[in-house]
Parts: structure tokens; C-alpha cells; sequence
């Protein structure tokens, strides 16, 4: 049976064409859905990646599994020149269009990409952030290497992604959240609320805080770091590229 207009999900082997379709269901409502179902803590958390990062005018920032730009328009507040890269390009038009509706304009340029394919040269940007998407790439490892490619010696990666929450009790309620209570609310508001299943699933299969910075430096990263924000629900990896 073909899957019904608006129902496409993605699967835990991460098939990136699978992956692309599903966020571009979701495009129309991505945002104010992430908002609802946060409760309305997406916005501290884009906050919170912005602070992690010591960048400014003449600095360059790619800001990979961009979605609809809502995070790369917060990292341009910074002064740097922030570069939106996506392989939903449902999510992408969807956000450029919403951006030159409200301004007139879009504010940071947004490119077609793949996280394990990225098409810049070595070392020429100064920081890489990727919010909630590392997750969804079919090779953890290899993107994290793909980051350290394109970042020049010195520069930053800044990892904003769902983990482990900390205390014991709370963690069972936010499982429950996760399994039950999410997509049920989902089925209101999104666009495609079959996605918000494979969301709740793919949270629940990530590892937590220290088993991701362990990856982190496996793939060639330094001063790996990490800061818990809403219990450990969400954490900031931080690392640098070595000189």
C-alpha cells in the first residue's frame, strides 16, 4: 500500500532519501510544531548554540541539517556570515520563502547539501553547527569527520542535539512523553505527524551525553565538551579542530 499524502516517515536505518521526504512532509508546520511540542523551549536551546560560539564579523558559520534556517538566523545575530546547507529541499524553500515573505529578503543563503557531502573546500569555515540533525544522518561518524574537513584548524563544532536526561525520575516521564504523549500531540499540530514516531524512536536510540563526545573525538575533534540544557533533555557538544 503507498503511503498516504502528508504520512511519510523515515525509519531507524536512516535511508537518506527516506529522511529527505519525511522532512519535506513536515516542512509546512516544522517550526510551530518543534515549538508546541518543546514547550516552547527551541527557542532557549537555538539561544544557547549561538552563546556556545566565539565567532563575529569576518567569521564564517555553517549551519548544517538547517531545516527552514530558523537556527542559521539566530547564529547570524553573531556578525558572521552564516551559510544554511539542508538536503530537504522542502524545508529549505519552505524557509527562504518565509523569510523573503516577512523581510522582502533572506537574510543567510541557503544551500542544497548532504552532511557526509558537503560542498566546500578544506578549512574554510570557522565553526559548524548542526542542531538536531546529526541524528538523522545515515553515518554519524563520517559526518563528524565531513564537519572537520571543511573547518579550519582552530575552529569550533557546536552539536545541539536530544540526549539523557539526568535525574532518574524525570527521565521515566520524558520517556513516556516521548513514546506516548508526543506524537499523539503531533497528530495536531504537524503536517505529517508519522514523522514525530520515528522522532520519539530515534531519541530514544541515541546515545547519551558521554558516548557521543567519545564519537566526537574519535573523529579527530579536541576539548570535547558537553553542557545539559532542560534537565539533559537537550545537551551542547562543543569541540575545536586541532591547529
Amino acid at each position: 500500500m503507498s503511503p498516504k499524502p502528508g504520512g511519510t516517515r523515515a525509519e531507524l536505518d536512516r535511508d537518506p532519501g527516506a529522511v529527505a521526504r519525511m522532512f519535506d512532509g513536515v516542512a509546512a508546520r516544522y517550526d510551530v510544531t518543534n515549538t508546541v511540542l518543546s514547550f516552547a523551549q527551541d527557542v532557549r536551546w537555538r539561544r544557547a548554540t549561538r552563546a556556545c560560539l566565539a565567532v563575529g564579523p569576518g567569521d564564517t558559520v555553517l549551519d548544517v541539517a538547517a531545516g527552514t534556517g530558523v537556527s542559521t538566523v539566530e547564529l547570524a545575530r553573531t556578525g558572521a556570515r552564516c551559510l544554511a546547507t539542508d538536503f530537504s529541499l522542502g524545508m529549505l524553500r519552505t524557509g527562504r520563502s518565509r523569510l523573503v515573505g516577512k523581510l522582502g529578503r533572506s537574510p543567510v543563503p541557503y544551500v542544497a547539501a548532504d552532511a557526509l557531502h558537503l560542498p566546500l573546500p578544506d578549512a574554510s569555515v570557522d565553526a559548524v553547527v548542526i542542531s538536531f540533525g546529526l541524528r538523522n544522518t545515515v553515518d554519524v561518524d563520517a559526518a563528524l569527520a565531513e564537519f572537520a574537513r571543511v573547518t579550519r584548524p582552530g575552529g569550533t563544532l557546536v552539536v545541539c542535539e536530544f540526549s539523557r536526561p539526568t535525574f532518574a525520575p524525570f527521565r521515566r516521564v520524558y520517556t513516556d512523553y516521548l513514546m506516548a504523549g508526543l506524537p499523539r500531540v503531533a497528530r495536531a499540530v504537524s503536517s505529517n505527524p508519522d514523522a514525530y514516531v520515528y522522532l520519539a524512536e530515534s531519541i530514544r536510540a541515541w546515545p547519551d551525553q558521554p558516548a557521543l563526545a567519545a564519537r566526537i573525538g574519535a573523529a579527530g575533534w579536541r576539548s570535547v565538551a558537553w553542557r545539559n540544557l532542560s534537565g539533559g533533555i537537550v545537551a551542547l557538544h562543543t569541540a575545536t579542530k586541532p591547529a
